[in-house]
């Protein structure tokens, strides 16, 4: 496997949108520790709307299919989900615009785009507690991978253990940023609902591409 095409992109997406439709109930629970209690809910209410749009494009480049994603989640999740998520597809569509395959090192853009999108809009740093803890280490470990020569599927699976000791990580942390911030010490021993759909994202990902 040396090349993402648009079909991948297609189905990924459409795996996201599956994952995220299971782990609803699971995504609120960890937000109704520390958050709104609307994350999961959210986030399955944006990615039906992404599956709405989706039958427009999908012939389309793949910077035409994330733009048009995260447009969709812009316009239908609640709260800062959409915000963040619609910046981290619309900025990862930006970075391939035209584009109807990838290479390893063009998905390797389109990842860091993405993870510096949530990071413009969100203002969040490593260790703040946020979706940003699974997303940056994730990022840093598949072109890590890439660097030293690993093939793309390696990329890939580091990329995904990196996101999720980065989502574990979260559970002792303080939140300093969201709804959760708010708690202070209290936001400590629970894990981000942020950085765990960040990781269902990364890991359907994965899945879709290399099994």
């Amino acid at each position: 496997m040396s090349t993402i095409t648009r079909e991948h992109i297609v189905q990924w997406l459409e795996n996201v949108a599956q994952v995220l439709a299971e782990n609803k109930e699971y995504l609120t629970e960890l937000d109704a520790a520390i958050g709104d209690a609307d994350h999961g809910i959210n986030m399955d209410r944006g990615f039906t709307k992404v599956m709405e749009r989706l039958d427009g494009v999908r012939d389309k480049d793949i910077g035409t299919i994330l733009r048009t994603t995260g447009m969709a989640l812009l316009s239908s999740v609640g709260g800062a989900g959409g915000p963040l998520y619609g910046s981290l597809f619309m900025k990862a569509g930006m970075a391939v615009t035209g584009k109807h395959e990838l290479t390893p090192e063009e998905l390797g853009k389109l990842l860091r785009a993405a993870v510096q999108g949530v990071i413009d809009r969100g203002k969040a740093q490593l260790g703040d507690k946020t979706m940003v803890d699974a997303l940056l280490p994730a990022v840093e470990a598949y072109e890590k991978t890439l660097q030293e020569g690993g093939d793309l599927c390696t990329a890939l699976t580091r990329m995904v253990a990196a996101a999720e000791k980065g989502m574990k990580d979260t559970i002792p942390l303080v939140a300093k940023k969201g709804r959760a911030s708010y708690l202070g010490e209290r936001s400590a021993g629970h894990q981000d609902p942020g950085a765990t759909s960040s990781y269902l994202i990364l890991k359907a990902l994965k899945e879709t591409v290399c099994g």
